[in-house]
């Protein structure tokens, strides 16, 4: 029953992911969190994060408009997922909870009061330390870093291919440093390894389905669905820790 819940979060995470570049820890993080516990989330989708991301880093490689901002976003992210990692190790299990929901929550509400929020690139310029470093704080300790990485990335109205390319290099050497620590504490067990590698099926087997849906439903209906998920996700850890 536990490989065929991970299966189908995973498959979620990567229509996802193949519909808008990003976000498969948004589905399958808070799914698998809720279902067992965030180390065991974080855990599984270490390895399908890099080698995802990895690809679709390489792929879209020549599409970066800005590298040298992308390398500073990325280096700051890997800076803040080593601390990230040392607080997942350390925090109890209902305070990760907590913050998965708290984050999710907050997600949902930035993007539902303010969907057209831009950002000059002279302001993303002066915040992307301090917003690499915040965000991979939250993927070190909780999985998931959207409510910050894609909101930030958002506002500078990149187009798909630059966007694309700049996330997937940020989660690619973000998740890299959090290899080793998982392991030297012992979250990422060989069997949680495993798992997470064959996670690799249902990515990469839905993201075709998700790259197809998003040429017959409008970016706005596929966002408003995703946000209701969520939302039913964040209750659903609420209602488990209370």
């Amino acid at each position: 029953m536990s490989v065929l819940i991970v299966f189908v979060a995973f498959g979620l995470g990567g229509i996802l992911k193949g519909a808008t570049g990003a976000g498969a820890p948004l589905i399958a993080v808070p799914l698998l969190a809720t279902l067992y516990d965030v180390p065991f989330a974080v855990a599984v989708f270490a390895i399908p994060n890099v080698v995802s991301n990895a690809w679709q880093a390489w792929r879209y490689r020549n599409a970066l408009s800005a590298p040298r901002f992308v390398l500073v976003f990325a280096a700051t992210g890997a800076i803040g997922t080593v601390f990230g990692t040392m607080m997942l190790a350390s925090l109890p299990p209902q305070a990760l909870l907590l913050a998965v929901a708290f984050i999710v929550f907050a997600y949902v509400g930035f993007r539902l009061l303010r969907p057209a929020w831009q950002l000059s690139w002279p302001a993303a310029r002066r915040l992307v330390v301090p917003v690499g470093i915040v965000s991979g704080g939250l993927y070190g300790t909780t999985g998931v870093s959207a409510p910050v990485s894609l909101t930030f990335l958002n506002a500078l109205r990149l187009d798909r291919p630059d966007f694309v390319a700049t996330i997937s290099l940020y989660f690619t050497t973000m998740a890299i440093p959090q290899l080793p620590l998982l392991v030297a504490y012992d979250i990422l067990t060989p069997w949680r390894a495993l798992l997470g590698a064959g996670t690799l099926i249902p990515i990469f087997l839905f993201m075709p389905l998700g790259a197809w849906l998003a040429r017959y439903i409008s970016r706005e209906a596929f966002d408003r669905a995703i946000l209701i998920l969520l939302s039913l996700v964040a209750v659903k850890i609420l209602i488990d820790v209370i």
